[in-house]
């Protein structure tokens, strides 16, 4: 898999920025809240809604910090530690612990899949070894969301968090944005329950880098003929 975009950080941060609505509203979708997109930009800026579940609103607003925590630290390493922060401000007041590994069993509803307690020396070494492998940073970016979504490292909130520490590998390299879109949440949920019960990253894969891959082009040429328009009077 290559890289579909090549942009400067700032050009990526400038794209993350003017998505984030969509990307927090379709992860809030992800999880199942019943949220509209209005619903989600009202929430955004501050305004209260009514006849909402104050778990929903719970969600996009911890979705919210957990994107100004990344935008505001795009140039930190990514390692457990982040991934942590993240998961911290994604499941704040919703999840048993947040923030920390998780240190008990827990069960995926819909799958036979049984993941195991992570150990944190495995845990540093398997992000080390997606961090560091050959793959394009998209390929990698992949595969980071989808083991962690697998592994489910926290007690709760790892979908978000993996999407989320996802995007910082992609915002860091200028490669965009991972987005499931609404239109593909069917779809990806049933390739999601296959993945889980396989452990094969293959078809999911696929799947995300065809569809949920979000960039922009730049026109270089152009660029350098509007910076150098005369705009005396």
């Amino acid at each position: 898999m290559k890289d579909l975009f090549d942009l400067t950080l700032e050009q990526n941060v400038f794209l993350a920025k003017k998505l984030l609505v969509n990307n927090i509203y379709y992860t809030a979708r992800l999880e199942g809240c019943n949220i509209t997109f209005p619903d989600t930009q009202t929430i955004l800026e501050g305004v209260s809604v009514g006849n909402l579940k104050m778990q929903d609103v719970e969600v996009v607003l911890n979705l919210r910090d957990a994107w100004k925590y990344v935008l505001n630290n795009i140039n930190m390493p990514l390692n457990l530690d982040y991934i942590c922060k993240i998961n911290y401000y994604v499941s704040r007041n919703e999840s048993l612990d947040w923030g920390v590994l998780r240190y008990g069993e827990v069960g995926i509803t819909g799958t036979n899949y049984k993941p195991k307690i992570p150990d944190k020396e495995e845990t540093v070494a398997k992000i080390h070894d997606i961090l560091n492998s050959t793959k394009s940073t998209t390929e990698k970016a992949i595969e980071l969301f989808l083991w962690g979504c697998r592994s489910q490292l926290f007690w709760d909130g790892n979908k978000r968090t993996s999407l989320i520490s996802a995007n910082k590998l992609l915002i860091s390299e200028g490669k965009g944005i991972l987005m499931i879109e609404e239109k593909h949440l069917p779809e990806f949920n049933k390739k999601l329950t296959q993945f889980y019960n396989s452990g094969d990253y293959s078809i999911i894969k696929k799947f995300l880098y065809n569809n949920c891959i979000y960039g922009m082009s730049i026109d270089f040429e152009l660029k350098k003929k509007y910076h150098s328009a005369d705009f005396g009077d």
